[in-house]
């Protein structure tokens, strides 16, 4: 394990993804299994409890970060907290590409549902509620857990998965910025439902996770407005990300990194009509992608005018 930034301590890299443990998780850990101490014969066996938590909401994360790289979008990092795991991914700005990227990861404990209730009635079988009862306790917990983290990300609050899930199909009818829009106004609402059952359960988590709620929605409604404006813009035509196929904003949205003059970086074939400085690659403000203006071409076209997108 290293030590880094901001609290998060680099666990190990899998399949070219950093995962991280932010150092709060170690406390809750320790509080949560003294907790719940007295379930089992010992306590070793709430440590699996925990670590078994650990280990799905890992998969969940997996799952989405896996998936956005099969459409051709970039993951290269998890972190979990308390409160969950967040996978940094970013699918190409197309609905179905986001869809399969979301809900990959609910899908990822809808097969621990089989493979857990399997398991479940094997050991019933097997007679291990009188021959192993804290075995059989664990593995009932577990399937518990699971189910109820399936059933809560799949709530249709943004930015749970089910949230996104909602959006992302939306988004084939209404557009990304409406469908945006639309999708944090039920998290919105949502959150006012969470925070009414925080305090009837007098629950610390609910509230804290419905505050982490509508921090987001906040912050995705604020989005939805700027794509909003991005796609009342002109684009240019004849050319398009090869990544994520979204035509160049027409105008002087790029910046020189030699003398921070801004310019149109394909009216000027990648070179700055300031300093003259040339550039081998150009950045797609869709998707973060890098591609020589060559490969932006659309073949069969004629590059040159800007079309209302």
């Amino acid at each position: 394990m290293a030590a880094t930034g901001q609290g998060i301590i680099r666990l190990f890299r899998f399949a070219g993804i950093d995962v991280f443990l932010h150092w709060s998780w170690f406390v809750v850990a320790a509080y949560e299994i003294q907790a719940r101490a007295g379930q089992y014969s010992s306590l070793l066996w709430n440590v699996l409890e925990y670590l078994a938590l650990f280990l799905i909401v890992l998969l969940h994360e997996f799952g989405h970060s896996l998936a956005c790289r099969q459409v051709g979008g970039g993951a290269s990092r998890i972190v979990l907290w308390p409160l969950g795991g967040v996978a940094f991914v970013s699918p190409p700005p197309r609905p179905g590409a986001t869809l399969w990227s979301v809900a990959a990861g609910p899908l990822v404990n809808v097969v621990l549902l089989a493979l857990l209730t399997g398991g479940l009635m094997l050991a019933a079988a097997l007679g291990w509620k009188e021959s192993a009862p804290d075995g059989y306790t664990l593995l009932r917990i577990i399937w518990i857990i699971n189910v109820g983290l399936l059933i809560f990300n799949l709530l249709p609050i943004y930015p749970l998965d089910g949230g996104q899930i909602l959006q992302s199909l939306l988004w084939f009818v209404l557009g990304r910025a409406r469908s945006l829009m639309v999708a944090t106004v039920i998290g919105l609402i949502g959150v006012a439902g969470l925070f009414l059952l925080a305090v009837v359960l007098q629950s610390f988590w609910t509230g804290l996770m419905a505050a982490f709620i509508l921090m987001s929605c906040w912050g995705g409604l604020q989005q939805a407005r700027i794509l909003a404006r991005l796609d009342r813009m002109p684009r240019r035509a004849g050319f398009a990300c090869p990544s994520c196929k979204a035509a160049p904003l027409l105008g002087a949205h790029w910046g020189c990194g030699n003398c921070r003059q801004p310019f149109d970086i394909f009216e000027t074939q990648a070179v700055c009509p300031h300093c003259g400085a040339r550039f081998s690659a150009t950045r797609c403000g869709e998707c973060g992608a890098r591609h020589p203006i060559s490969e932006w071409i659309v073949p069969g076209s004629a590059p040159g005018g800007p079309f209302q997108g």
